[in-house]
């Protein structure tokens, strides 16, 4: 059984993965307006993770006889640079969900949460193939520099990202 605690840190986290949701919409949003829609279309498909993500969560505190709170979601930034300044964003809120992810862990593991514990660490793996994902973007990114062909390539590569309900889901959803 989770403590109070605990339900309370899964509910924030359900937050955050809602909230990671709207600032990648917000993303995409700019990634389209500056004509890239290859990087709209992964954003796009962060989105759709990061739903997934909320609805894992949900799932879990709602097996453990938990009730979900939702609150209210901030408005995320509107303000970006250029599409490396996409990434570097990216990468900077990725680094913050696996700090958030660490403390649950941290806490299941205080509180021999096992059951926490266990789910959360297919999160750990998840963080890090986030944190994969954007730093190799941003790497691309600055050595295209300001290469308009380097540019529409990615973005090209980008559009083909589709999304792939993670295995949690799947598995939930199989029962």
């Amino acid at each position: 059984m989770a403590s109070k605690k605990m339900i309370e840190m899964l509910n924030h986290q359900i937050n955050r993965e809602i909230y990671s949701a709207y600032l990648y919409v917000s993303m995409s949003s700019y990634a389209n307006f500056i004509g890239l829609k290859g990087f709209a279309n992964w954003f796009n498909v962060q989105v759709q993770e990061e739903l997934a993500h909320a609805q894992i969560f949900y799932n879990f505190v709602n097996d453990l006889g938990e009730r979900v709170i939702l609150k209210a979601i901030e408005t995320p930034e509107i303000d970006f640079k250029s599409p490396l300044d996409l990434y570097e964003k990216t990468l900077a809120h990725e680094k913050i969900v696996t700090s958030l992810i660490n403390d649950l862990i941290s806490l299941a593991r205080e509180e021999k949460d096992y059951a926490s514990d266990n789910f959360l660490a297919w999160f750990v793996k998840e963080q890090v193939e986030e944190e994969s994902n954007a730093n190799e973007l941003i790497a691309k990114l600055k050595l295209i520099k300001d290469d308009g062909r380097g540019l529409l390539m990615l973005d090209n590569e980008l559009a083909q990202r589709t999304f792939v309900a993670p295995s949690p889901l799947q598995a939930n959803t199989n029962a």
